[in-house]
């Protein structure tokens, strides 16, 4: 059996736009660091969701961002793939046998607004009424419709990148749009954030600034390489939130929610799940507390409160 320090190649497989490049890039940096005696070859692959020009509910949501590397991964032609956390699907969803194998260090998990350039900086509750608020995730959508009932959602569809090109030129359908501001930090373009919005009220999504690694299971030999690259309160947070919407059986369509912090001094993680209505309603909301040994328990208390609360309904299955 191949072991860790046998390896000479690894085989990264990632979307090739600007800002999976720059995320993979800087996990090649940190590879190439610890192990300069292997090849890290970047393998560019392009998803189901990168062409589709439609919305993607008609494809499956955000899972057809992974679907692709997924097969790139489970029949070899890589050996690891990299992808943002909130666009991979949960375990039910995903195809057995891949396992995530790193976990780099978390970034900011707020949502921004963000205006055509040359716009004067304003708020989503400054915007006038009929507003066009660009974005395409269910957990935007329900909040938009919560918490800001006279703006306009509007689905939207591309990259980061071409997303604010195409707001610039006024070609993206919408007169503003909502973002990550990770990723606008990722493709150095913090300076067109409008507004920062609370994650108390505007609820991240779980995973949110975070980037993964993933490997097949039966191949441990990469596993072993790339688990001394995790960030291990990070991980603690991931498996928190994950395990939280596993729970919920949610997934890319689901308008969910799950934040994690964890208290290092008392190695305490909490999690802060809701499960918001498409409609616009009162979100369900619950949390749970316990030891950052076991984040996966902690997280699926925090699922389970909501199931009980009936958040079924709102889930569109039955109670």
């Amino acid at each position: 059996m191949t072991s860790a320090t046998d390896l000479t190649t690894v085989r990264l497989g990632t979307r090739p736009s600007r800002m999976a490049m720059e995320q993979t890039g800087r996990f090649a940096d940190v590879f190439r660091a610890r192990y300069p005696q292997v090849l890290l070859d970047i393998v560019e692959i392009v998803s189901e969701g990168d062409r589709h020009r439609g919305p993607l509910s008609a494809i499956g949501g955000k899972g057809a961002f992974t679907r692709n590397a997924d097969r790139y991964l489970l029949d070899g032609r890589v050996q690891a793939t990299i992808a943002c956390a909130k666009d991979v699907p949960g375990p039910h969803d995903r195809s057995p046998g891949i396992v995530i194998a790193a976990v780099l260090p978390r970034e900011d998990t707020r949502d921004v607004l963000v205006l055509p350039a040359g716009h004067p900086a304003t708020t989503l509750a400054e915007l006038p009424p009929g507003t066009r608020v660009g974005t395409s995730a269910p957990r935007r959508s329900a909040l938009l419709k919560a918490l800001h009932p006279t703006l306009v959602q509007v689905p939207i569809r591309g990259n980061a990148d071409s997303r604010l090109r195409a707001l610039d030129e006024g070609k993206l359908g919408a007169d503003v749009m909502i973002a990550a501001l990770a990723g606008l930090r990722r493709l150095g373009r913090e300076d067109r954030v409008s507004e920062i919005l609370d994650p108390a009220v505007w609820l991240p999504a779980a995973g949110a600034g975070t980037v993964i690694v993933e490997h097949r299971s039966d191949d441990p030999a990469t596993g072993g390489l790339l688990a001394p690259l995790t960030h291990a309160p990070t991980r603690i947070l991931l498996d928190a939130e994950r395990a939280a919407l596993a729970t919920l059986h949610g997934g890319c369509l689901t308008a969910a929610s799950a934040h994690a912090t964890l208290d290092a001094v008392s190695g305490v993680v909490t999690v802060h799940a809701a499960v918001l209505d498409p409609a616009g309603g009162t979100p369900l909301r619950a949390s749970a507390s316990g030891p950052a040994t076991t984040p996966s328990t902690v997280g699926q208390d925090a699922g389970r409160q909501l199931l009980d609360a009936g958040a079924a309904r709102l889930l569109g299955r039955p109670a």
